[in-house]
């Protein structure tokens, strides 16, 4: 148990201040290794997520992998149904994908994200996902 009360197995972190303009309440972000495949912990209160974006990359660059590890969460690529997230699913997002992850409504979630190395990696933030948007997920979160 970390001071945030969520149980995960996996530091919290600190506030994700860095990234804040980038998400929809708040998140937390743990370094866990640097290198050429930074992996990070990326925890979210309930209700939280993060705006639209792209990675993008050349050479097999750019794919975001995001390991499930507590919680409850959503994924969801545009124009494509909502994907449930819970602790062992894992999502390879390819490069040059519009999409945003989160928690669910009722529930804190907790992911490990890293993203490929190749060329010309970079992060295309877009949009915020609206409470509209948001809202119209199923409640239970078991249905997608």
């Amino acid at each position: 148990m970390n001071d945030t009360g969520f149980d995960q197995i996996f530091p919290t972190g600190d506030p994700n201040d860095a990234f804040a303009q980038y998400f929809i309440g708040q998140s937390y972000l743990a370094p866990l290794t640097g290198g050429s495949v930074p992996v990070s912990n990326v925890s979210f209160e309930p209700g939280r997520r993060n705006n639209w974006h792209i990675h993008h990359g050349e050479n097999g660059g750019g794919d975001q992998i995001l390991l499930c590890t507590a919680g409850s969460g959503w994924y969801q690529v545009e124009g494509e149904d909502p994907v449930n997230l819970e602790p062992g699913s894992v999502i390879r997002v390819p490069a040059g994908t519009k999409h945003w992850h989160g928690a669910k409504a009722d529930s804190w979630f907790s992911h490990l994200a890293f993203i490929t190395p190749g060329e010309d990696v970079s992060n295309e933030w877009l949009e915020p996902v609206t409470d509209e948007v948001y809202g119209e997920l199923p409640k239970n979160g078991s249905e997608a």
